[in-house]
């Protein structure tokens, strides 16, 4: 069996679990996590109401973390694990960290980076999406349903 989608699923029930923190703050529960040498350096889970603050979506908060762990500003070694189709902020980060692998779970067709059908990820970041695509999009349902 490939170790790399055993691996992927794990890190992504861990990005799951951070949505699950989200959700219980109210947030749109969307999580992340940066692996790097098969450990989870950084995690991260929207903080947009909390912090009051537009930018503070998940991925963001844990590319911050990433880098404050390993004390450099480019995550080319790292994957990202979020749970949702990162948006075009997002991937506009993802770019500047050179990030070498995004897997995400749900796909955003409203916001999602890939509704613009350009290219803004780093030409060297590989991209995996539809990893645990149902439970993450589910979670979400779930959110909004409750909401309405």
């Amino acid at each position: 069996m490939d170790v790399s989608i055993i691996s992927d699923e794990y890190f992504m029930r861990e990005a799951l679990r951070e949505a699950r923190k989200a959700m219980e703050l109210d947030e749109v529960p969307v999580g992340a996590v940066i692996v790097c040498n098969d450990r989870i350096i950084a995690r991260g889970h929207n903080l947009t109401e909390r912090l009051n603050d537009v930018t503070a979506h998940a991925e963001m908060q844990a590319f911050t973390a990433a880098s404050h762990h390993l004390g450099a500003k480019y995550l080319e070694e790292c994957t990202l694990y979020v749970t949702l189709e990162p948006c075009l902020m997002c991937a506009g980060a993802a770019f500047w960290t050179q990030i070498g692998r995004i897997v995400y779970g749900a796909s955003d067709d409203k916001r999602g980076y890939t509704m613009t059908g350009a290219s803004v990820l780093h030409p060297r970041t590989t991209v995996v999406p539809g990893k645990l695509e149902t439970e993450c999009a589910d979670l979400l349902r779930e959110f909004f349903k409750r909401k309405r």
